[in-house]
């Protein structure tokens, strides 16, 4: 059999692995849409690196977009298998990808209406339509329980800790009377992280695909954090009478930093101003949040007792429409939003980069990765101009970086995280990470005992047996 990495190589973004066993079987763990402004992968989204009628089942580690985000793209293209999850994977799916379809169908008019007269129109990428399909094709299952997807293929997911749903993939395959063990990281969580279970390690495997995107980087702690993120709050609010905007994904992330702002509020230590959480897929998301108790961990689990809604509080308040979204941007009021997406390189965020950067009473704090062609990327990088709707903006507000807020483990926790493998398996493959922060890791590991660890190029295809 062998193993092709068709996305998210050396790349953060667009995570695809395409198994195919000796008989033709073909195995696609995730199927994510790129995101980012690389000129190297600007078609990525529109081509596939296999038919997608070939393709007999999925095995989705999780519902962020960059792993499930092309899921009706496949099945509009002839891909007519199941696709296995969790269950509140699917759940969550269920509203990212018709998110998504929104988000393509939008840039696909906009682009329509801004374009020469010599360029053809864009279509986007799916529809609702597609969406409601793929939606049909999901087969859900329980952490740590077995199942096959044809005789002498069997799945397991175990719990990552990184989103509500998320799994690492562990497959056993039986192919002429020999037994091999592969395993896929999917996005890896990090211990000690509010709402969420720790990560559960694999089982050993023989060959394992593992994400590195935080491959040279360690974390703030959770005290180190939490205090950062109050002087943050004081010094834009209050000293600077200022705006203090948070790009952050609309699920997982937006999610833990209202439950840290609830738990503070609760302490008595958040300051008093209103918090806007704006994205309509985060409202959303937190119903579904609410509905996977399954997936909670100790402490979440005793702190409903007390407080029955861990992400609501008295000055929070959830925004749906456009033109109370609006609002926000008019007014002078000095408050936190938090608003989608994380990377500011879609969703309502943007107009609120566009309206406020050029502010120096504001402050923009970013809470995670961003890829270096967006915005949210070149806030992290130091820029000091943004180009957004066609126009130039002058970065004059204050610009803050976050990396403990990732769900992403560092590289530390990578390293726990497999650790009980150094002994057993046979070939590692880093997938998932930007190639300096992938060799920084490769480095650690071997210094550690792992033997065989490949940073497979897009494209690239690897015999296993």
């Amino acid at each position: 059999m062998n193993v092709k990495f068709c996305g998210a190589a050396r790349e953060v973004t667009g995570s695809a692995h395409l198994l195919t066993l000796d008989g033709g079987y073909k195995i696609l763990l995730d199927c994510g849409l790129y995101q980012g402004g690389s000129d190297s992968m600007k078609n990525f989204n529109e081509k596939w690196l296999f038919d997608p009628r070939s393709i007999d089942c999925v095995v989705l580690s999780h519902a962020h977009i960059d792993h499930s985000g092309r899921l009706p793209k496949l099945v509009k293209d002839g891909f007519e298998g199941p696709i296995y999850s969790t269950h509140a994977t699917r759940s969550l799916c269920a509203i990212m990808l018709l998110d998504s379809a929104l988000i393509q169908e939008r840039d696909a008019e906009f682009f329509n209406k801004r374009r020469r007269h010599n360029r053809d129109e864009r279509e986007p990428l799916y529809s609702e339509d597609d969406v409601r399909l793929t939606m049909e094709r999901f087969v859900t299952f329980g952490y740590s329980r077995k199942f096959e997807v044809r005789p002498g293929v069997e799945v397991e997911f175990r719990d990552a800790g990184h989103i509500l749903g998320s799994a690492s993939v562990g497959l056993t395959i039986l192919e002429s009377g020999k037994t091999i063990r592969i395993g896929f990281s999917g996005d890896i969580g990090r211990p000690n992280r509010p709402i969420l279970r720790d990560p559960q390690q694999m089982p050993e495997v023989d060959y394992l695909i593992c994400e590195s995107t935080y491959g040279d980087k360690f974390h703030e702690s959770p005290p180190q954090e939490i205090d950062h993120l109050l002087h943050i709050i004081r010094h834009t609010c209050f000293e600077k009478r200022g705006k203090l905007i948070i790009p952050a994904f609309g699920v997982g992330r937006t999610q833990e930093i209202v439950y840290i702002m609830d738990q503070l509020e609760n302490a008595g230590k958040l300051p008093p101003m209103p918090v806007y959480v704006d994205s309509p897929l985060a409202v959303n998301a937190t119903v579904i949040y609410g509905s996977h108790p399954e997936c909670y961990d100790a402490d979440l689990s005793t702190y409903i007792l007390k407080d029955p809604n861990p992400f609501g509080f008295s000055r929070l308040t959830y925004i749906k429409e456009v033109e109370d979204s609006k609002k926000l941007n008019a007014s002078d009021e000095p408050c936190v939003i938090i608003s989608a997406s994380g990377m500011a390189n879609a969703g309502r965020v943007k107009h609120h980069l566009f309206n406020n950067i050029d502010n120096p009473r504001n402050t923009v704090l970013i809470v995670g990765y961003c890829s270096p062609e967006t915005p949210g990327g070149r806030l992290r990088d130091g820029a000091t101009h943004l180009r957004l709707f066609g126009e130039e903006k002058f970065v004059r507000c204050d610009v803050e970086v976050m990396d403990s807020f990732s769900a992403h483990a560092d590289r530390g926790e990578i390293s726990d995280f497999v650790a009980n493998q150094r002994q057993a398996v046979k070939k590692m493959f880093l997938v998932h990470g930007e190639i300096e922060r992938q060799e920084s890791l490769k480095s650690l590991l071997l210094g550690q005992g792992f033997r065989h660890i490949e940073i497979p190029k897009l494209g690239e295809a690897f015999e296993i047996s």
